[in-house]
């Protein structure tokens, strides 16, 4: 599941005027860390260390570099 919402997003982030109209991808990027910042402290160190584990393991530099930049979320402990 994280893979196809990491797809999505990195889609979505990387996407021309002509292929996704900008304020809906602002809209739908910051739904995403909307819903992100109010998962609970475990879930989110979850998410983060499987991100972490996810760009470690990739191969495509602009994926890797969205896996990382998503993963900086404020760590709330």
């Amino acid at each position: 599941m994280a893979e196809a919402l990491v797809d999505v997003l990195c889609f979505i982030d990387g996407s021309e005027d002509e292929q996704v109209d900008q304020d809906d991808a602002v809209k739908v990027l910051e739904g995403v860390a909307h819903v992100v910042t109010t998962l609970p402290s475990d879930q989110q160190r979850e998410l983060i260390a499987l991100l972490g584990e996810m760009a470690a393991a990739e191969t495509d530099p602009v994926r890797r570099e969205f896996l990382e930049d998503f993963g900086l979320i404020d760590d709330p402990s």
